[in-house]
C-alpha cells in the first residue's frame, strides 16, 4: 500500500522524506489555508520534493470553473493530480480531465455507489473518508472492503486512496481491506511505528548490553 502525506507543510514533508515512506502528498483547501501560503507556490514546492502524485484541489462547485481551476493546477507540474468533489459537476469534470490525460482524485466518497460512478468517470483515485463515516456510526473500513470487491468484480482501474485516517487502527483496516494507497496526517504516520512492547523490549536489550561493558564501534 502506498503512503501519501496529508499536509501542505513543506517543512514537515522534508522531515519525513528521508524515511523513504512517502509515495505522494495530498492537500485540500483547509490544509492550504492553514499553511498561509499561495496554493500554486505550495504545490510547486511539494512537487519539487516528492516524485509521486501530488493532489491539488479545485474549489469551484460548477463544472466550467472546476475545469479552469483544474487546468491551472495541472499546469504547475506533471505530477499534479486534480482533486474534485463527488458531485455531478465533479464527475463531469473528472471525465473531461480523463479524456485530456490529466489525473484526478475524486474526494468525499462515502458509499460504494459513489465510488462506482467515480470509476466510470475515469478517476485515477477515489478517496473514501473512513474516519468521518465512523463519526456517524458507520464502518469506514467496511466501505473500503466494498469498494475493493466492486472494483475487482467490475475490473475498474481506479485506485482506492483511503482518506480521513485518524489512527493506526484505521490504517491497518485500510491496508487489510485492500486499499491501494492511504493518505495520512504526519502524526498518524509517525504513530504507526509505536508499540509499548517495542519500547519495553528495546529498553531490556539496552540494559543487558550495558552490563557487558562492550562497544560495537
Amino acid at each position: 500500500m502506498k503512503i501519501f502525506l496529508d499536509t501542505a507543510d513543506v517543512n514537515v514533508i522534508k522531515d519525513i522524506l528521508p524515511t523513504g515512506m512517502v509515495d505522494g502528498v495530498t492537500t485540500n483547501p483547509s490544509l492550504i489555508a492553514k499553511s498561509g501560503r499561495n496554493i500554486a507556490e505550495v504545490i510547486a514546492e511539494i512537487c519539487a520534493l516528492v516524485e509521486g502524485p501530488i493532489s491539488a484541489e479545485a474549489v469551484a462547485t460548477d463544472y466550467e470553473t472546476m475545469v479552469m481551476e483544474g487546468e491551472k493546477l495541472a499546469a504547475i507540474h506533471k505530477n499534479v493530480v486534480v482533486k474534485l468533489p463527488l458531485t455531478w459537476d465533479g464527475l463531469r469534470a473528472t471525465r473531461t480531465f480523463t479524456d485530456r490525460g490529466i489525473k484526478t482524485n475524486v474526494t468525499l466518497c462515502f458509499s460504494a455507489a459513489q465510488a462506482m460512478l467515480a470509476a466510470k468517470a475515469g478517476a485515477t483515485f477515489i478517496s473514501p473518508f473512513v474516519g468521518r463515516l465512523d463519526d456517524h456510526g458507520a464502518d469506514g473500513g467496511l466501505l473500503i472492503e466494498e469498494i475493493r470487491a466492486l472494483y475487482d468484480m467490475q475490473d475498474f482501474k481506479t485506485e482506492i486512496l483511503a482518506a480521513s485516517l485518524r489512527n493506526t487502527a484505521h490504517v491497518e483496516a485500510a491496508a487489510i481491506a485492500g486499499a491501494n494507497a492511504a493518505t495520512l496526517p504526519p502524526e498518524v504516520l509517525k504513530g504507526l511505528v509505536k508499540h509499548p512492547l517495542t519500547d519495553k523490549g528495546l529498553d531490556a536489550f539496552l540494559a543487558d548490553w550495558g552490563k557487558t561493558g562492550q562497544s560495537i564501534l
